[in-house]
């Protein structure tokens, strides 16, 4: 489980690349990306077969987005993650959201050893404000089991 403090300091940053947004835009990862730029964070796809996503620059790898970012949203498959996430420590960036079903064991212990600040077993939408449905019950619910960060 990921600490409250860690996710309060990740949703914080008003910058932040998210890797895994699909150039179809039928992905959850597109929802994400649109979510957060409507919630006002000025966000940076990564995809490495898109010039542009929502007509906005799409940057092929994390060594190409600017030096402002050091928060990185990983939406991909748990095979992929790993190699991402030591892209990310590579490049500095220090705080790393592994979206739900994305994370590897290896890659938390990889943040953890290179004292990044990682987040996992969370759906970012459920604590960016403000939430709405599906995600504000989601959080209810993981309230009352006591699967909510502390």
């Amino acid at each position: 489980m990921s600490s409250k403090s860690i996710v309060v300091d990740f949703i914080s940053q008003q910058s932040l690349a998210v890797v895994g947004v699909s150039s179809t835009g039928k992905k959850f990862s597109n929802r994400v990306y649109k979510d957060l730029k409507a919630k006002g964070y000025n966000v940076y796809p990564v995809n490495p077969k898109a010039d542009e996503i929502d007509g906005n620059k799409c940057y092929k790898s994390i060594e190409e987005l600017p030096q402002s970012v050091d928060s990185l949203l990983i939406l991909l498959p748990p095979k992929q993650t790993e190699k991402v996430v030591k892209e990310a420590v590579a490049a500095g960036i220090k705080r790393i959201w592994m979206q739900q079903g994305a994370e590897t064991k290896e890659a938390i212990d990889y943040c953890r050893e290179n004292n990044v600040k990682v987040i996992h077993n969370e759906c970012i939408l459920m604590f960016v404000e403000p939430v709405t449905f599906p995600h504000n019950f989601h959080r209810y619910i993981w309230k009352l089991i006591g699967k909510e960060p502390k």
